[in-house]
């Protein structure tokens, strides 16, 4: 992640510290799902994200991707299911 100026230096939810983490995202499009691993300033207290704009730019692209079927750059990691709860 390059050295940016924050845009909060706190959580704008609670008000807790921000620390940089590594995080995986989930991202929809259609009926696939992507995980993205990126850098986010991760709230110690309630564990709110925010995302750069260029990391969230990223997400929609992706998001785009899936829609349109276009992965054939994507890594498939194995296979979804889908179970009904029996409650």
């Amino acid at each position: 992640m390059k050295q940016t100026e924050k845009a909060f230096d706190r959580c704008p939810v609670c008000g807790g510290e921000l620390v940089e983490k590594r995080v995986e995202k989930l991202l929809r499009g259609g009926a696939d799902t992507a995980v993205v691993k990126v850098h986010a300033e991760v709230c110690l207290h309630c564990g709110e994200r925010l995302y750069s704009q260029e990391t969230v730019r990223r997400f929609e692209e992706i998001r785009g991707k899936l829609e349109r079927k276009d992965v054939a750059n994507f890594q498939p990691m194995g296979q979804s299911f889908q179970v009904a709860a029996s409650c």
